[in-house]
């Protein structure tokens, strides 16, 4: 019998070194269809969009970590333009072929704005603080350890606000993950991976206690279909953490 009362990591297909290029831009694809099917970008965008207009942000850079197939990068710099924002994007992900990847979807859906760069996030020192560090499905890969790591260093390059987008651990988004891979992508990588990510990942409440232990404090979580979690934190501004 299925237990998923506790996580538990299994290495994903997609993650193996010797993956041959054609099946990982395969599950590339099948990824950012399955993706397209959630609520996860139009989550991104609507806390995005409010703590810009709450800040009044102007001229926004926006990081986002393991940014994979780049559907989400590609899709927040599309919305931003049609809304009339100013958004430039940078996407950092560890593996060459998910930045060539997301490259070329970038220039055909001619999005200038994006930019992808190949980087272990764990290893990169930003140059400029970036107005929003998000991340989306990376933080189910990480341990406890590697999960508050990944929370601070998130934090640390943010001027304004973290968004971290995930699975929720549910035997409801068990079957979800089951279901949804098979019915949106032929991927057999994202068949095999779908489900073991689920059962890796963290519970809302589990993700907040790490966001709390890494020092973001005051998380906001959104939930939202299918059986996923937003993770909002906003950093206190100067003038904030001196009336405080």
């Amino acid at each position: 019998m299925l237990g998923l009362q506790r996580r538990r990591q299994t290495p994903e297909l997609m993650d193996q070194p010797g993956l041959g290029r054609t099946a990982h831009r395969q599950a590339l694809g099948g990824l950012a269809r399955t993706n397209g099917w959630g609520s996860t970008q139009r989550c991104i965008w609507n806390a995005l969009e409010r703590i810009a207009q709450k800040r009044r942000l102007q001229h926004m850079t926006l990081l986002d970590v393991a940014s994979g197939a780049g559907d989400t990068a590609i899709w927040l710099s599309q919305t931003a333009e049609r809304a009339g924002l100013d958004l430039s994007i940078d996407g950092c992900d560890i593996s060459p072929q998910a930045v060539e990847f997301a490259t070329d979807r970038a220039r055909t859906a001619d999005c200038s704005r994006v930019r992808f760069f190949c980087h272990d996030f764990f290893s990169y020192e930003p140059l400029n603080s970036y107005d929003f560090v998000i991340s989306s499905l990376f933080l189910h890969h990480q341990t406890e350890h590697q999960a508050q790591e990944l929370l601070a260093k998130m934090a640390a390059a943010a001027e304004h606000a973290v968004l971290i987008d995930d699975l929720e651990r549910s035997m409801a988004g068990y079957l979800l993950a089951w279901c949804g891979t098979r019915i949106l992508t032929r991927s057999p990588i994202v068949h095999v991976d779908g489900p073991l990510s689920v059962q890796a990942a963290f519970t809302d409440e589990e993700a907040r206690a790490l966001a709390e232990s890494a020092g973001l404090h005051g998380i906001e979580i959104v939930r939202h279909w299918p059986k996923r979690y937003l993770l909002v934190w906003e950093k206190q501004c100067a003038s904030t953490r001196l009336s405080a």
